[in-house]
């Protein structure tokens, strides 16, 4: 667990952030614009930190060490497909260990890390959390077909933040939970697909967080964009 800036520092009235998979090229982007802004970032990831978010132990083991309130989490982590591998054409290009690996990175790693997230959030103050998703998940918004690990585990992300979102909203009626599409970054993840327009870190970072700025609890659960458009699902 890392902190850009010390624990001392916390001083009342500071914004406290959270920005799990810090390690990755959106992740560290918008771990440096929200400390840019003055906010104290505790970043997590499997890189620095040995967080794998696919291990319920370590999830659990890094999480339980967290001390609230935050008022901003971010969960940034993700991958398009296993290494060495390709997104599906085709049916025929299914592989069941290929898309287990996908679906718990995507899907079932932020609902590890949504399971701790209610003890970290404030009580009576607005908080704002991001998961990362892709449009690439929406049943609706879907007209070209294949990619079908990618799809389907950013479909079930999508499940689980607006689940999670009414859960929450039980006891934290300021809390906003939302998921994220970032459009194409220029990062690692994405090198393999020049044909995408492409944006850099920075600038997806500052709009991602232009668009938590502007969410209110009545858009808890929803799925929007970088231009803080909502995505159908």
């Amino acid at each position: 667990m890392n902190l850009t800036r010390t624990e001392a520092s916390n001083a009342a009235g500071e914004h406290r952030a959270l920005v799990v998979g810090a390690s990755g090229g959106i992740g560290a982007a918008l771990s440096a614009a929200l400390a840019a802004r003055g906010a104290v970032v505790t970043t997590l990831s499997r890189s620095t930190d040995g967080f794998d978010i696919t291990d319920p132990a370590k999830v659990r083991f890094h999480m339980e060490r967290l001390r609230g309130p935050f008022q901003s989490v971010i969960v940034a982590s993700g991958i398009l497909v296993p290494d060495g591998g390709r997104p599906e054409k085709s049916l025929d290009d299914i592989d069941a260990d290929s898309m287990a690996q996908v679906l718990a990175v995507n899907a079932i790693g932020p609902a590890l890390v949504l399971r701790h997230l209610p003890r970290l959030l404030p009580r009576n103050e607005r908080s704002v959390t991001g998961i990362l998703t892709a449009r690439v998940g929406s049943i609706g918004d879907n007209r070209l077909g294949g990619w079908y690990s990618y799809r389907a585990a950013k479909a079930a992300a999508n499940q689980i933040v607006h689940t999670a979102a009414i859960e929450i909203a039980r006891k934290r009626k300021q809390a906003i939970v939302a998921a994220l599409h970032p459009g194409t970054v220029e990062t690692p993840f994405t090198k393999n697909y020049p044909q995408h327009a492409k944006s850099a870190p920075g600038e997806a970072a500052a709009s991602l967080l232009s668009v938590l700025d502007g969410l209110t609890p009545a858009d808890s659960g929803g799925f929007f964009d970088w231009a803080g458009k909502p995505v159908p699902w």
